[in-house]
């Protein structure tokens, strides 16, 4: 069955509530990855082939989070682009995080503890609070586990006439919730969830401050300024922007995220934030849970994925919960086949 949202056609829609694991591709992505994929195995594709795809994701993610382009770096996964952050800080720098982080944003810090490097895991509430003490505050937008949203405006106080770097995970939000990242001096975020590409591209935006501190710990031909001329042989001549910060792009990642995120860029972002909201609240109403602003559920129930699969619904379980989360392709059908499941 295809289902119709927002300009978009989905194949896989009905009763799919499992967005925050990964996200469905609208079907003309899924339509040019085959394509492509049929290039592949006929050799005849061309590199050049992905140097729009990835300019245009580039740019709709700047435009998502209201940067500049030329501050965006692209990378393969959340933990690889905040790697390059976390080898970059000095020696002995103190890191402050949420209890119960998403470990694709705390490992990278926890793993250069050989330079003197702590990560302390404060409360939510306490987290906001104290960030503005710390060499690095870093946490998750939305949290993975159960859809918590960070305060920003007590964090943006706290930090505001500080020294801190500020690191924003907003893998979790991006694509429902309608933010503005450019106070942020890292704001990353994973392709294949909520942006509905592939998965193999993420995407980080760098402030300026950051940028001149920054190794490029990865670096490629991708990442200078022309990739062509940079193939063979020293000096390193990387971009003078950014994109000297790129990781080699995943092709096909790359490809579909050309196309998923321009269109996501271009909706109605409050529009988007309403719909996915107002059906994850419809939810918690009806199972008494309390109103959050957030499109991600935490239901404590000891249905498993399994049953729920069983009368239709995709869902997961983390941290000893089941996790659904609403996007702009579900509708009040797949709430009430949800409810009548549980």
């Amino acid at each position: 069955m295809v289902r119709e949202a927002f300009g978009a056609e989905f194949v896989g829609a009905e009763g799919f509530l499992d967005t925050p694991t990964f996200g469905l591709p609208p079907r003309v992505v899924a339509s040019a990855l085959r394509d492509h994929l049929d290039t592949w195995e006929r050799g005849r594709l061309t590199v050049s082939a992905f140097a729009q795809p990835m300019a245009a994701s580039r740019s709709a993610y700047a435009a998502l989070i209201g940067v500049d382009a030329r501050r965006v770096a692209m990378s393969s996964s959340v933990s690889s682009a905040l790697g390059v952050v976390a080898a970059s800080i000095p020696d002995g720098s103190r890191v402050a995080t949420l209890a119960g982080e998403f470990t694709s944003v705390t490992f990278p810090f926890a793993a250069q503890a050989g330079r003197g490097v702590t990560v302390t895991e404060l409360p939510r509430g306490r987290f906001e609070d104290a960030a503005g003490d710390f060499d690095v505050a870093a946490a998750s937008l939305v949290q993975s586990a159960d859809g918590a949203v960070l305060d920003v405006a007590a964090l943006r106080r706290c930090v505001a006439d500080s020294g801190t770097t500020t690191v924003i995970d907003a893998t979790q939000a991006l694509g429902w919730q309608n933010v503005e990242l450019s106070w942020a001096d890292v704001a990353v975020a994973a392709g294949y969830k909520w942006l509905l590409g592939p998965r193999g591209v993420a995407w980080m935006a760098l402030s300026e401050r950051i940028s001149d501190v920054l190794v490029p710990h990865a670096a490629n031909p991708f990442a200078s300024e022309d990739m062509w001329s940079s193939l063979y042989g020293l000096p390193m001549r990387l971009a003078g922007d950014a994109r000297r910060f790129d990781a080699s792009p995943v092709w096909f990642a790359v490809l579909g995220a050309g196309l998923s995120l321009p269109w996501i860029a271009a909706l109605d972002r409050a529009a988007v934030e309403a719909h996915t909201i107002g059906l994850a609240n419809r939810l918690r109403a009806e199972l008494d849970l309390p109103t959050v602003e957030s499109a991600i559920v935490s239901i404590p129930t000891a249905r498993t994925p399994e049953e729920l699969e069983r009368a239709g619904i995709r869902a997961s379980v983390r941290a000893g919960a089941l996790r659904v989360g609403f996007h702009l392709y579900n509708t009040e059908d797949d709430l009430d086949r949800l409810l009548d499941a549980l």
